[in-house]
């Protein structure tokens, strides 16, 4: 199944308390939930002013729905082709 990487426009996303970050993360949850399990949220990065989730899901618009659903931006989905660490260089 494609991994994408899609990254959110949040301003001040850095400075998010626990609490918005529990909100935001159940809310999350809760569309995934309806959605079903062709659809997966692996993890989250939030910088200062973006938020980068990894997902592993059938297709673009699968990504996009959730957030649509969740009223999350998404403003650029990026399908993974690779995943390079550090034993590749091995």
């Amino acid at each position: 199944m494609p991994k994408y990487v899609i990254e959110r426009d949040i301003p001040g996303a850095g400075n998010l308390t626990a609490q918005d970050l529990q909100a935001i993360s159940q809310k999350s949850c809760g569309v995934l939930n309806g959605m079903g399990p062709q659809i997966q949220w692996v993890q989250s990065y939030v910088t200062d002013d973006k938020v980068y989730c990894i997902y592993i899901a059938p297709n673009e618009e699968a990504v996009r729905e959730h957030a649509r659903q969740g009223e999350f931006p998404a403003n650029r989905i990026s399908k993974i082709s690779t995943v390079i660490d550090p034993t590749t260089a091995e």
